[in-house]
């Protein structure tokens, strides 16, 4: 009878595991909610064909959630005791890629540990943020010239390193990552200013004088050959229209027949008939804008921006400086990633292989997203708890 009453009296299966989604933030969770509705769309359709790519997909996304839920668990000082260890390990990986890392179509991006083969550079897309939050952090309210000097240091050295593989994509993103955390500590305009205007004169130039600088014979020694393609065909697809330049060209052509309200749900012939290259992966935005046209188009981007403002909600919303450095950069890597790969497929970027974050089929970046996720919510989290 008391085994018989335990079993009874005991509390259901909701209430026991209330407490671990507790503090949850709730419009945080219905953005990524949307993307996940997004991202089954647009994966089912692309790759219906497949036998087992929307459920691997599938399983990517469950992946990723999971560790969302782990990572919301932990407690914001328990991340930053993982900054300095992290952000070692990464480096540490990306110095053995440079000296015996293994090569793949003319790229040294990975490095086998024994059990198994992996790309160190992935690590630092969260442990560059996290160790440059905890840096700032240790000097806050005596930051001087010098400790922006040393966090633009900790930053060069992972990007340069990842530029050498050469992996110009996964750099960029690092670079970004990190440059927020930089600019949300507290750098100066005047020192921001001359790089950003430098840039614009930059691709003023490329466009000018593209004819000259993109001509046969022609070589950029601050870039690698690939990269100087990748640039020459964005200036000018049509040069190559069926090697380089078709990628761009079929992705444009893609969002272009669209039109207002899309060609329909399973009905993209640009998509269907394999005109538009990695649909499932880099150029799945390209397929969602040829079956749901611009109004997806619109409501998608306005969910990424959703999603970015309510990170940054939860980074001005933090209590402490590492805190709201690591939500404001969280942010800034989904917006990265999808202005990046949105511009790449709309011919307004070069190819550089970056997914749309949560929508394109992928376990890497299912798993950083996952992460970044995670982190978001663990702060909103924290911060919700402290307010009971």
């Amino acid at each position: 009878m008391p085994i018989m009453a335990s079993v009874f009296n005991s509390s259901p299966l909701w209430h026991r595991i209330k407490p671990w989604f507790r503090g949850f933030d709730i419009p945080l969770v219905t953005a990524l909610a949307m993307l996940v509705g997004v991202s089954l769309l647009a994966m089912y359709s692309s790759a219906y064909s497949s036998s087992t790519r929307f459920g691997d997909h599938i399983r990517n996304l469950c992946i990723a959630a999971t560790i969302l839920f782990l990572m919301a668990q932990l407690p914001p000082h328990r991340l930053m005791t993982m900054a300095i260890p992290l952000y070692s390990i990464g480096v540490t990986l990306l110095l053995a890629v440079a000296l015996f890392g293994i090569t793949k179509k003319g790229s040294t991006r990975w490095i086998n540990i024994g059990i198994t083969v992996i790309q160190p550079s992935e690590i630092l897309k969260i442990a560059m943020p996290l160790m440059l939050a905890w840096w700032f952090q240790k000097h806050e309210g005596q930051l001087r010239p010098r400790d922006f000097g040393v966090g633009i240091l900790l930053l060069g050295i992972p990007v340069a390193l990842v530029m050498k593989q050469p992996d110009l994509g996964t750099a960029l993103l690092i670079l970004i990552a990190g440059v927020s955390v930089i600019f949300y500590a507290g750098l100066k305009w005047r020192w921001v200013v001359p790089p950003v205007v430098l840039g614009i004169v930059v691709m003023a130039a490329l466009v000018i004088y593209e004819a000259e600088l993109c001509d046969d014979g022609v070589r950029w020694f601050i870039l690698h050959d690939y990269q100087q393609q990748r640039i020459c065909t964005l200036l000018n697809p049509t040069r190559d229209p069926l090697g380089k330049g078709f990628h761009i060209i079929q992705g444009m052509i893609a969002i272009g027949a669209g039109g207002l309200t899309g060609m329909g749900f399973l009905s993209g012939t640009q998509t269907h008939l394999e005109f538009v290259p990695e649909h499932t992966t880099d150029f799945i935005f390209a397929a969602w804008s040829e079956e749901m046209g611009l109004l997806g188009n619109l409501f998608l981007i306005g969910t990424y921006l959703f999603l970015v403002l309510r990170g940054l909600f939860i980074a001005l919303d933090a209590p402490t400086l590492f805190t709201r450095l690591l939500a404001g950069s969280m942010s800034m890597i989904f917006f990265a990633y999808a202005f990046v790969n949105m511009g790449m497929v709309s011919g307004i970027l070069p190819v550089v292989g970056v997914p749309l974050p949560l929508v394109s089929y992928g376990g890497t970046a299912m798993v950083t997203m996952g992460l970044a996720a995670g982190i978001l919510m663990s702060i909103a989290k924290a911060k919700h708890l402290v307010q009971t």
